[in-house]
């Protein structure tokens, strides 16, 4: 039964379905003992059971403290293995699971004894490369997308891209469009609050694949809500693009989460209507990585409100 969920992710990724619905989240952090991370386990399969998701994304955290000079508003805490996380912990939970591989982690024997792991179980995950160009990693990008052409080139592979750096450098599509030489079948973008940055890039995919007749992949915007001035903060930090209006009104909002919600629900029906007038699969990936009960619980209604707009 696991394995025809699976199977149904993959057809909708490779059928360039509309409306692919995943939920994020992060591994417990590695220094938590065995009974916690089997109590936090136990919450992630009672809430993550109850949505209507096509995949639970489950990330692979790196510390990006050198990409930038700005002290980082939370201490970076290593998280367990997402992989692991998922098959020692999550194993009750028949939802596919899109593994993210932050590829600097590993050495290139390290990652090809993965990738071996994951031939012939119908796997998705998501490579992700340095967070600076600072960073001198043992495994390149490149040299990733080779061991995996190598070793198990039926991996539903997707890639990372990054709306907002289409304002700066106009060039994301054709990012995405490489990446797709280096057979990613599917794109989940970092959180999203710039709208414009957005529509400008899916405009600029779609007129590019139509002009050198490419076939557009699935492309899934990333929400996340935000609970405090903090919170704001840090998605700064980790280079979230939040226009200055925007910014603004969260910070003098007497309820920064309900507004940040609605916001997030307005930008996906704004993304969602526009993939479908310009023929690009628009999706949403939902994070739930704050710790907070109240955040989570957005999270998911958010996620309810995005289900409906896919929905109707």
């Amino acid at each position: 039964m696991f394995d025809a969920f699976k199977a149904k992710l993959t057809e909708k990724i490779r059928n360039n379905a509309y409306g692919i619905l995943f939920y994020g989240i992060t591994p417990p952090k590695h220094n938590l003992a065995p009974e916690a991370v089997e109590a936090v386990a136990q919450k992630h399969i009672e809430r993550i059971s109850k949505l209507p998701i096509d995949g639970l994304v489950l990330y692979d955290i790196q510390d990006e403290s050198d990409r930038t000079d700005v002290v980082r508003p939370f201490p970076f805490i290593k998280t367990l293995d997402p992989c692991e996380y998922a098959e020692e912990y999550l194993e009750p939970l028949a939802v596919p699971r899109v593994i993210y591989r932050a590829v600097g982690n590993y050495t290139k024997t390290s990652f090809a004894q993965w990738l071996e792991t994951t031939k012939g179980r119908l796997f998705h995950a998501v490579f992700v490369g340095a967070a600076s160009g600072q960073q001198k990693n043992p495994l390149s990008l490149t040299e990733a997308y080779r061991l995996k052409r190598e070793i198990n080139d039926d991996l539903c592979l997707g890639g990372i891209c990054i709306p907002e750096r289409h304002m700066v450098k106009h060039d994301e599509h054709l990012r995405v469009f490489r990446k797709i030489d280096h057979s990613c079948e599917y794109f989940i973008t970092q959180c999203v609050y710039n709208l414009e940055a957005s529509k400008a890039f899916l405009t600029d995919y779609a007129a590019y694949a139509k002009a050198h007749h490419k076939k557009v992949v699935p492309i899934i915007f990333t929400l996340t809500p935000c609970g405090s001035a903090k919170t704001l903060d840090f998605m700064k930090w980790l280079g979230i693009s939040i226009p200055q209006h925007l910014e603004g009104k969260l910070r003098t909002s007497e309820d920064i989460l309900n507004d940040s919600v609605q916001l997030s629900i307005d930008i996906f029906k704004a993304l969602y209507d526009l993939g479908k007038t310009l023929g690009v699969p628009v999706g949403c990936n939902v994070e739930s990585v704050a710790i907070r009960k109240v955040e989570i619980e957005a999270s998911v209604t958010l996620l309810h409100h995005v289900k409906k707009i896919i929905d109707a």
